[in-house]
């Protein structure tokens, strides 16, 4: 049944000079697969990075994020992307069709503030770069370098196909290091709450990584203050601990909502 499964398997690529529209199924049944079906200078930086192959492999991803109130802890399963975090006062899951919110107690200060929806894999995609830029449904273009404080970082631009996650028409640019293809800088478009195309990128920078089961990972990320475009000035650092990448599944109970919990529409 496998080999059958196997030789249904379709990857279909559109390729012209600068522009590669990507689309591969990363179900259960393909973990086996390997795909080299990726632009020249992307599959650099996979590979700078451990490789794609090797991420595949992966079903789990667990880190921590340490916040003034408390631990922020971060569960997904990677292959369907069903997702938990758990934070001092909220739980935020995922359970693959609906977002849900529990709040662990009703006073008014701990009462979550932000958009549920917005968030619950939010730093999940940060933190899963550059791997999560190998998803499907993703369109590359070549994009102008970066230069900051002297230096050049040439740039990947990445766009979705219509319909692809919360906010298709998002887009990011990753920008690596010419020298070791490791990634350095990500600007990206926010378009969930307009739903409309961005002009204003946002910047993170990526220079310090953390190597778990073979795979390169963030062991801090920088916020970036930007202006026309371009990074100026560091806005914040998020630093992440207790990172645990498996070949296991999470146990899918964990994504279910809770009693007491709110779906969020």
């Amino acid at each position: 049944m496998k080999k059958l499964i196997l030789l249904v398997l379709t990857i279909s690529v559109i390729a012209c000079k600068n522009n590669t529209t990507t689309t591969v199924d990363y179900s259960e049944e393909t973990l086996d697969i390997t795909t080299s079906i990726y632009p020249e200078n992307i599959t650099k930086v996979f590979e700078a990075h451990g490789g794609v192959d090797k991420w595949n492999t992966m079903k789990s991803l667990e880190f921590t994020m340490p916040k003034p109130d408390g631990n922020e802890v971060t569960t997904t399963n990677l292959k369907n992307r069903k997702s938990l975090i758990e934070m001092p006062h909220h739980s935020i899951g995922y359970d693959g069709e609906h977002v849900w919110l529990k709040n662990k107690d009703t006073t008014t200060y701990t009462l979550y503030g932000g958009n549920p929806r917005f968030y619950y894999n939010l730093m999940f995609y940060f933190y899963a770069m550059p791997f999560i830029l190998a998803d499907d449904g993703i369109i590359y273009e070549d994009a102008e370098p970066l230069v900051f404080e002297g230096q050049s970082y040439p740039g990947i631009k990445i766009s979705y196909e219509n319909g692809i996650g919360e906010s298709s028409e998002d887009e990011y640019i990753m920008y690596y290091n010419p020298e070791t293809y490791k990634m350095e800088w990500l600007g990206y478009t926010v378009t969930f709450f307009s739903q409309e195309k961005a002009k204003e990128f946002h910047f993170r920078r990526y220079n310090n990584w953390q190597n778990v089961n073979g795979l390169l990972l963030p062991e801090t990320m920088v916020r970036y203050n930007y202006e026309n475009n371009l990074p100026t000035t560091v806005h914040s650092e998020n630093v992440f601990t207790n990172v645990n990448l498996s070949t296991e599944k999470p146990e899918p109970e964990i994504f279910e909502a809770p009693a007491g919990a709110t779906i969020v529409d």
